[in-house]
């Protein structure tokens, strides 16, 4: 073996052996709250947030605006305290729609609330902002992220756009506390972001049984991230689709494995799409009672799916456009139908 080859080999065994043990703290942190789900730490931020987080993109899918709310309120009472949204989730009614549930009874300040900025550009980027403030009818957001980085040149385009600029802009105002960035295509792209001269506070990613043998962020981006201090948001846990998730519905994977699976991993949280009062109630059961699967229950359930996953077939959001929102495709070009 040269010493290049050596260098690199120890390098990276060593920053391995690191993530492991990051991701092993970050396990360990998980902790009990009176409402019963436990909570573990947003990265370097400091705040502990729910293992559970309420997806916006699936509350806004409820027919009912009066379920919509009595679900948002009793996943709070519960203790999914953590809730996800976007500027463009069904064209801003998610975003409304969470806005009254949060206004009533002072219960915007018994949630972390995250947003996504759909824009890549400085002006576009104030304009979601804004428009997401007056939607959710709050005068801050907890978390913003760069939404969807699906494209190689996405993140090149928020510096070269100067949508960083608004976000740091917003920070100092007090309009936004932490700042990071989504994307379910690429790990490459994922990295990308990670390397760019900017102390991002979170990056949302899917996370899944499937995702360990294909185009992985689990093993590619997660380790980043436990280096940099970034919190890791999951996303995908049951495979993407609507209702039940592509994993479940067609591969033999229970929904419980698949969360129990996902939970295991060093991630802060993990956004659940929750449609009705009996989705959330499987949900809370999983979380009051998590325990990580052992070593040994793990390897036996990457070894049954392995087949099915190494050639994507289960994560068609990485490989097709099936995924990508149309506002995005838009931005690039891409056709929308």
């Amino acid at each position: 073996m040269s010493e290049t080859t050596r260098r690199e080999f120890v390098g990276n065994t060593l920053g391995a052996a690191a993530a492991a043990s990051l991701g092993r703290w970050v396990l360990a942190q998980t902790r009990p709250s009176p409402a019963g789900i436990p909570t573990r730490p947003l990265g370097k931020t400091g705040e502990k947030v729910s293992i559970l987080c309420l997806g916006g993109w699936h509350i806004g899918a409820v027919k009912d605006p009066q379920e919509t709310i009595r679900i948002m309120h009793a996943a709070m009472d519960q203790g999914i305290t953590f809730f996800d949204n976007a500027w463009d989730y069904h064209d801003g009614w998610s975003e409304e729609i969470m806005g009254r549930a949060l206004a009533m009874d002072t219960r915007r300040q018994k949630v972390f609330l995250m947003t996504k900025n759909c824009e890549r550009d400085y002006q576009g980027s104030m304009r979601n902002l804004e428009e997401s403030l007056r939607r959710l009818q709050t005068d801050y957001l907890d978390l913003w992220q760069f939404h969807e980085m699906v494209y190689d040149n996405d993140p090149d385009w928020v510096f070269e756009k100067r949508g960083i600029k608004a976000a740091i802009e917003a920070q100092k105002a007090g309009k936004v506390r932490y700042i990071g960035f989504t994307g379910h295509k690429d790990p490459r792209i994922h990295l990308k972001m990670l390397g760019k001269p900017f102390a991002w506070d979170a990056a949302q990613m899917p996370i899944n049984v499937m995702d360990f043998h294909y185009r992985s962020f689990q093993n590619e981006v997660v380790p980043v991230c436990l280096e940099k201090g970034v919190g890791v948001l999951g996303m995908k846990s049951l495979g993407g689709g609507y209702p039940k998730g592509r994993i479940p519905d067609t591969t033999g994977v229970s929904a419980q494995e698949c969360l129990r699976y996902a939970l295991g991993l060093p991630v802060s949280s993990l956004v659940v799409g929750i449609t009705s009062m009996k989705d959330l109630e499987q949900d809370l059961e999983i979380a009051r009672n998590f325990e990580s699967m052992e070593a040994t229950e793990q390897k036996r359930l990457l070894a049954r799916v392995k087949n099915m996953a190494t050639d994507g077939r289960h994560e068609l959001f990485k490989s097709s456009k099936n995924f990508d929102g149309p506002h995005h495709r838009r931005q690039h070009g891409f056709a929308t139908d």
